[in-house]
């Protein structure tokens, strides 16, 4: 990997992180993610309008990617209102290759190297030892379900979005039709739920908002270009970054607590990650 396509994906890293705490600035972390999932239609709309179309096959894929983002979103709003961005992020972001590492592991006919399985290891003592500083710092529990679902929701489109870009033919539309789907599908949700109300009043937040969505298609975007171009493994591992990243943005913008415990956690989650996908 040339040192200009290193520092790309670590851009990308940081923007992953970046979207997130887009959502976690909001006073109503709902109307944040609100405003995002509104912009991230746009971008769609504006990404498929300018690409072939996708393959029929890749239609129920599409479906199904826009239900598990709809999870996804709604776990993890509900996961920052109650916890910080330093701890819900790891959690949230870890846990997902975790989750997927275990299932190859049991379920699949995939063989796992030692290397793999020590990664395992790390992640979940990581996981481990980030819930259990909720305890220890009294922070409100209830984000711990939340995260780990938002977890479970991502390894989900993970995978569903591996098999539907493959059938799409179309990647790059793929995409966009999944921001278009999974944007909508969460836009319509609160709005049915909540009405108007969650939607920001201040430009400030729309603004931030469309900011947030360009970053979640810049940070997914040149990551699937940098795989074109370097071994898969390698980005997706070196995009695992982004926890360091969430990490120090919720301790240097939202001054955070940050103890010795959370950074090994961190620390932790990161190496495991790395290790299951190198």
């Amino acid at each position: 990997m040339t040192p200009g396509l290193f520092a790309l994906v670590l851009g990308a890293a940081f923007l992953h992180a970046a979207w997130n705490a887009v959502v976690k600035v909001g006073a109503s972390k709902i109307g944040a993610m609100l405003v995002v999932s509104l912009a991230e239609v746009a971008i769609g709309i504006g990404v498929v309008l300018s690409r072939p179309a996708v393959a029929p096959a890749a239609w129920p894929w599409i479906v199904a990617a826009s239900c598990t983002h709809l999870a996804y979103k709604s776990f993890l709003t509900f996961a920052y209102e109650r916890g910080d961005l330093s701890r819900v992020y790891p959690l949230a972001r870890g846990a997902a290759p975790m989750l997927v590492a275990l299932v190859g592991a049991f379920a699949l006919p995939d063989a796992v190297a030692a290397h793999e399985y020590a990664g395992i290891g790390l992640l979940g003592t990581g996981i481990l030892l980030m819930a259990r500083g909720v305890f220890t710092s009294k922070e409100d529990r209830r984000l711990l379900p939340f995260a780990l679902l938002s977890a479970l929701a991502t390894a989900c489109y993970t995978l569903i979005d591996g098999l539907g870009a493959r059938a799409s033919g179309e990647a790059v539309g793929y995409v966009g039709w999944i921001f278009v789907g999974g944007g909508a599908l969460y836009a319509a949700t609160v709005l049915l739920w909540k009405g108007t109300a969650p939607l920001p009043r201040r430009a400030r937040d729309w603004v931030l908002g469309a900011m947030g969505a360009a970053a979640s298609y810049g940070a997914y975007g040149v990551s699937i270009w940098a795989m074109t171009l370097a071994p898969i493994a390698v980005v997706a591992a070196l995009r695992e970054t982004s926890i360091l990243f969430a990490v120090l943005i919720g301790w240097l913008l939202f001054g955070e607590r940050m103890d010795g415990p959370k950074w090994a956690a961190a620390g932790l989650i990161v190496a495991g990650v790395m290790l299951t996908r190198l």
